[in-house]
């Protein structure tokens, strides 16, 4: 059994551990409840941004002294942002876990959003912006993601607009971090060779001890009915997904979604690459997803083929969802799947990261440790009947919409 330990701190801070005593190492994650949905179509974008700009320096570290910090000892530091949540997060080795505590703890809390520095990142990202517009297979997400989350800000794509980061000020900056990168709003979490009380005290010592106020009210996802949509860019595939809305981390058949997505289409043995890429040869890319938030979720099905193949890929995907819907799959083939779902989340934990990750998740989309048994039996627990009644919601034809990246010429 896993044993997880949790302290919230009268400053609001939450700390979630597990200590692993046969590794010498740790993962640690100082996770903000906060994202491109708690933006607004003026400053998409800004949450993305600030992940960059923390990098830059404090009063007491420049730009170059935290990478040296980390990396000086051995250790690794990086950060992600998402549509809900910020993570900065560092790997070390176990008696580096109070230096690089030190440093993180003073990047985000301290950060200096100097104008000369925010100029010269606005660059960077905007070159990080241009790649994602030349990469069909990535920009396509982020269109159907626009597209079927219409009317919340779920439709915010993580990295902003040109225009939004052209415009970033160290005075909008510092009011958008003082908003909300509150310790009230922060969740720190580790993994490894790393004691809880240690973790405490290195909390107490770093992050700010004054109490802040902070509450997160974001609008609940309300479907919209969406229609296919084409865009036309100068590339030789043609990229397109196929999907709709599914439920969120809050709904139960969440899972069963989950076990549809891996059946359909995740690994070499999954329908649609067997039907697809093995049997016909027809494209080298073809996948399902699951790309899951709070109350919402993006499913459905990629692939990239050449023109003339488009119509015969589309078919056959069609086809399979049809096949889904009107019988139920064998007992061979739902324990397949499920030992597929419970062998990659299995061997996901042999990697102190992945662990931490998994708890962060856990706590903030379910406001506790979902533990590894507990997720197992839920996916032992999926029927043939549950699979069948969620492939008729999910895979429904008038409900789907195709999102299409093609190229001018054709």
């Amino acid at each position: 059994m896993d044993k997880y330990y949790l302290t919230t701190l009268p400053n609001g801070t939450r700390i979630i551990s597990e200590y692993i005593p046969y590794v010498k190492s740790f993962s640690i994650g100082f996770w903000f409840n906060v994202g491109a949905r708690d933006e607004n179509a003026r400053n998409n974008g800004i949450s993305h941004f600030i992940e960059h700009m923390v990098f830059k320096g404090t009063k007491r570290r420049s730009a170059k002294m935290i990478a040296e910090e980390i990396e000086s000892f051995g250790g690794y530091i990086n950060a992600f942002t998402s549509k809900e949540h910020t993570c900065f997060y560092s790997k070390g080795l176990s008696h580096n876990i109070g230096k690089t505590f030190n440093v993180i703890s003073d990047m985000i809390q301290n950060p200096l959003f100097r104008e000369n520095h925010i100029k010269k990142e606005a660059g960077v990202v905007i070159d990080e912006l241009k790649d994602l517009d030349d990469s069909p297979e990535e920009l396509i997400y982020d269109k159907f993601e626009e597209i079927i989350f219409s009317g919340n800000t779920l439709s915010l794509p993580v990295i902003g607009r040109e225009g939004n980061i052209k415009n970033f000020t160290s005075e909008s900056l510092f009011r958008y971090h003082n908003t909300n990168y509150k310790t009230k709003n922060l969740l720190i979490v580790a993994s490894g060779s790393v004691k809880h009380d240690e973790l405490i005290k290195l909390t107490e010592k770093y992050i700010s001890q004054n109490k802040s106020r902070f509450s997160r009210s974001r609008d609940q996802f309300k479907k919209k009915k969406a229609a296919d949509v084409l865009f036309e860019k100068e590339i030789q595939q043609v990229h397109t997904i196929i999907g709709k809305t599914a439920p969120g981390y809050k709904d139960k058949k969440r899972n069963v979604v989950r076990f549809l997505s891996a059946l359909l289409g995740e690994g070499s043995s999954s329908r649609l690459f067997l039907a697809v890429r093995e049997k016909l040869g027809i494209t080298y890319q073809i996948n399902s997803f699951l790309n899951s938030y709070f109350d919402a979720s993006a499913f459905g099905v990629y692939f990239s083929t050449n023109i003339n193949q488009y119509d015969k890929v589309i078919e056959i995907v069609l086809r399979e969802f049809k096949k889904l819907r009107e019988k139920r799959v064998s007992e061979r083939e739902l324990k397949k799947v499920k030992e597929y779902l419970k062998g990659g989340l299995l061997l996901n934990l042999e990697n102190t990261t992945n662990r931490m990750m998994r708890m962060a998740n856990s706590m903030l989309y379910y406001n506790r440790i979902v533990s590894i048994e507990e997720y197992l039996k839920k996916i032992d627990r999926i029927s043939s009947d549950d699979v069948l009644k969620i492939a008729n919601e999910s895979l429904n034809e008038a409900q789907l919409i195709k999102v299409i990246l093609k190229s001018v010429k054709s």
